[in-house]
């Protein structure tokens, strides 16, 4: 099993959403982030003054899925998430050692 961490533009978190539902991910975990990359940041004005945007908001997508379909779900997220713009993001794959649902106890492929 694999967990996949992706960390996108905000904006795309429904598209990417929709994207892995269409090939059959059921669940995954978002959370709202803030960090920065080579972008390093941005200059921003309010008010007439400038200031410095260090930390950028960001979306990080976590899905545990199969051996089998982690590839599938990297490159449907690369393919919905890609801007061609600095700041696009990153993923981040990792083996599991182990699942188990709460509920029911079940373990390994059928605890996701």
């Amino acid at each position: 099993m694999k967990k996949i961490e992706a960390i996108i533009k905000p904006f795309k978190l429904d598209d990417v959403k929709d994207a892995l539902n269409e090939i059959g991910i059921q669940g995954m975990t978002v959370t709202e982030v803030k960090g920065f990359g080579r972008q390093k940041g941005h200059t921003e004005f309010y008010r007439g003054a400038e200031y410095v945007v260090e930390f950028l908001p960001k979306t990080k997508i976590e899905v545990v899925v199969s051996d089998e379909q982690a590839e599938k779900v990297v490159e449907t997220i690369i393919n919905t998430a890609r801007t061609g713009n600095i700041g696009d993001g990153k993923i981040f794959v990792y083996d599991i050692k182990d699942v188990i649902r709460i509920r029911t106890g079940e373990r390994g492929k059928e605890g996701i």
